[in-house]
């Protein structure tokens, strides 16, 4: 018998699979835009945020912070973020990459959208007063994340499929996966 719904309500959980992979090749372009590594000890690499990262980013939150409404959060971008802008560079570098990584692969995808809602709350409040396109683009992130993490994305063109049959009677895999 022939299908006669309209082709997006055959299968909506591919459809969430698609936005799923393009949300992460977005976020996994920080491996190009964002990603650098120091050797310890002279041959171990350890991946860090990039020279051209860490210069921008102290910027880019000075800029984000001088007009910011939220008080606190205004104190917390100018007295913790750029004090400590190398140690958030690398967060938010590592962050991006593992939840871009995360979404493109559906490897623990609930994990990768929980942490992803976090970090787009915290940009999107960090850029909220600069424009409605900066709100827009920050909500429309942050309900894509709520659709992964809700929707289990990952189960669908996704390794959490692949986990989930490999350990079946796992509490942990059925949490994560």
């Amino acid at each position: 018998m022939t299908d006669l719904r309209p082709l997006t309500m055959r299968a909506p959980e591919r459809w969430i699979a698609a936005q799923r992979i393009v949300v992460g090749v977005w976020f996994g372009k920080s491996i190009l835009t964002k990603l650098g590594f120091v050797l310890v000890g002279g041959f171990l690499p350890l991946p860090t945020a990039s020279a051209r990262w860490q210069a921008v980013m102290p910027k880019l939150i000075a800029k984000y912070a001088s007009d910011n409404p939220i008080p606190w959060y205004k104190g917390f971008l100018l007295d913790t973020v750029i004090q400590h802008s190398h140690v958030f560079a690398t967060l938010t570098a590592l962050g991006e990459i593992g939840i871009g990584l995360s979404l493109l692969f559906g490897l623990l995808t609930p994990l990768g959208a929980f942490f992803g809602l976090i970090q787009v709350m915290l940009y999107g409040m960090a850029v909220q007063q600069q424009s409605s396109g900066q709100q827009g683009f920050h909500v429309m992130l942050f309900i894509l994340m709520l659709t992964f993490l809700f929707a289990r994305a990952g189960r669908r063109w996704g390794l959490d499929a692949r986990l989930r049959e490999r350990w079946p009677d796992s509490r942990l895999v059925q949490l994560l996966t």
